[in-house]
């Protein structure tokens, strides 16, 4: 499946291959020729990005940057691949990420202590090393410049330290890597969508979550685009619902913060009970074995999320 949207407005997105479709998209700001990527998804992505290209009509020296909102496996694991597919590119970071993307290593091992080495080759495969010299540190405020079109980088912590969202400043659109939540097109019901927050570990932090998604909403942007699923319009409601559902998560890891080794268990269950009767005051008539497969990795990384915060609280 190749899901394509061109938004008109010098934004495309397309499925980035990860795991399912739908799952993952990639972006691509277009302006004067010149391609700015923001996010890779895994190895699998590149086919899809030459495609994308040879639909836009234009050449691998067009794209002038690879920009990651993080360096989570499911938005950078694809990095090395296109930036040696780019070789004009410079890949854009967070101060925090950079190290890594030049010596992955550590964050290979740290993925797979979490998923196991065969997930972990058959997801993600080879992750090359991206030459120092081609990596821009992005701290906050940073901007980058293409062709003219103004991306503005904003420092975001709460899902992890290392994550920033980029501003649009010709659209006023955002890109919010998982800082803005999850919201899958398959949920969507009447053209309304379903959104909630991604609370994953190692380096969830609800303060920070909710300053962060405070600050994108004091912007106002016109629209947000979500690595899981793409652009999202009425972004006031919006994150309303995403706070709202992120203080049901928190409050639900927390009547269970002393469950013992049932923690986890209970709190997953907890939050599928939760999600389950959100998404049916919804209107979603999807069968509820189309939900669990559609969040089994979403509730499973959600509740080691909410309880490596409770033990870091803890601590």
């Amino acid at each position: 499946m190749f899901d394509w949207r061109d938004y008109g407005n010098g934004i495309v997105a397309f499925d980035a291959g990860y795991v399912r479709p739908l799952l993952a998209a990639i972006h691509m700001i277009i302006e004067d020729g010149r391609i700015a990527i923001i996010d890779t998804g895994s190895r699998d992505a590149l086919p899809n990005a030459l495609e994308a290209l040879e639909r836009l009509g234009l050449p691998r020296s067009a794209v002038d940057y690879v920009i990651l909102t993080h360096i989570h496996l499911d938005h950078a694991g694809g990095a090395g691949h296109m930036m040696v597919a780019f070789p004009e590119a410079r890949l854009v970071v967070h101060p925090r990420g950079a190290r890594h993307m030049a010596e992955p290593a550590k964050l290979v091992a740290g993925v797979t202590a979490v998923y196991g080495a065969e997930y972990v080759e058959r997801v993600y495969g080879d992750i090359p090393p991206i030459p120092a010299e081609r990596i821009i540190s992005a701290p906050d405020g940073h901007l980058v410049s293409l062709a003219g079109r103004q991306l503005l980088c904003l420092d975001t912590p709460g899902h992890a330290r290392h994550h920033i969202c980029i501003v649009d400043q010709l659209t006023g659109g955002i890109f919010t890597g998982d800082m803005f939540g999850l919201s899958y097109r398959e949920l969507d019901v009447g053209g309304r969508p379903f959104i909630f927050p991604t609370t994953t570990p190692t380096q969830f932090d609800p303060r920070e979550m909710r300053a962060s998604i405070a600050r994108l909403l004091a912007l106002s942007p016109s629209a947000v685009y979500l690595t899981h699923y793409s652009r999202l319009d009425d972004v006031a409601q919006r994150g309303a619902d995403l706070l709202r559902h992120l203080d049901a998560l928190v409050a639900l890891a927390e009547a269970e913060a002393s469950s013992g080794e049932e923690r986890h268990q209970r709190i997953k269950q907890a939050m599928t009970d939760y999600l389950f009767a959100q998404i049916r005051a919804h209107g979603c008539t999807l069968p509820d074995q189309s939900l669990r497969e559609i969040w089994e990795t979403d509730l499973e990384l959600n509740a080691q999320g909410l309880g490596v915060w409770l033990d870091t609280r803890a601590a």
